[in-house]
């Protein structure tokens, strides 16, 4: 460790009863479903991931807004909510179509004719990978391995996979999500599970409180003999 090294601190435990945060975008159903999933952990931020989750459910992705309204809920600043978010794939800062359509371009994938299908998709659906169709409802990507080689090349409609696909069963694809013939087993995009969680970390709260507390002291205490000892040496 440097000179100018800190150990980084441990936040003290969220002293319970504070005033309920005020959030201005998020719906108010929203919003109970955030604090039900707040309820879960034993510090608030530790919701930060599935609360963007449930906002892009909302909005179909996290619009800064809602990014600021999850920082309330959960006591940290919307700067650390959009770098949380942009860490993941599954998380969009940005507009989506409705259906987020993956082909996966991986080796198993390419060698199966993934590059002619990415191609294939490129021009019937009248875009680039990365890009939305005008009306909104189609974002096509090209995605890293997907986890399904045994199905190449594979394909997922927001997060679900749809099995390997041909030019063909592509544009059969693209006909059923227009017509909403798969809603039911396609959810639009956002909707990560349909069943809500009901039960959170099996610990007693005032143990990771008094835990985590000792932490922090014992990790002051380090800093400070540190501290001292440099005095010393000076």
């Amino acid at each position: 460790m440097s000179d100018t090294a800190r150990p980084t601190p441990v936040a003290a435990p969220r002293p319970t009863g504070a005033a309920a945060p005020a959030v201005a975008h998020l719906s108010a159903e929203t919003v109970t479903r955030a604090r039900e999933l707040i309820a879960l952990y034993p510090e608030p931020r530790s919701a930060l991931i599935p609360l963007c989750h449930l906002a892009q459910e909302q909005d179909g992705w996290l619009r800064p807004e809602a990014m600021e309204d999850i920082a309330a809920l959960v006591g940290v600043t919307p700067a650390e909510v959009y770098g949380t978010a942009t860490f993941y794939d599954m998380l969009h800062t940005e507009p989506v179509g409705r259906y987020l359509v993956s082909v996966c371009t991986n080796i198993a994938c390419l060698l199966n004719g993934a590059q002619e299908l990415l191609e294939h998709a490129e021009e019937s659906l009248g875009v680039n990978a990365g890009s939305t169709t005008a009306d909104g409802v189609i974002t096509l990507e090209e995605a890293e391995c997907l986890a399904d080689c045994d199905r190449t090349p594979c394909v997922q409609v927001n997060h679900r996979y749809v099995g390997a696909q041909t030019a063909e069963s592509f544009d059969a694809l693209v006909a059923d999500l227009r017509s909403g013939a798969r809603s039911d087993e396609i959810p639009d995009h956002g909707t990560l599970i349909r069943v809500r969680r009901t039960t959170g970390l099996e610990a007693d709260r005032a143990r990771v409180a008094a835990e985590r507390a000792a932490m922090a002291e014992a990790q002051q205490g380090r800093a400070d003999e540190a501290a001292a000892a440099k005095g010393g040496n000076a």
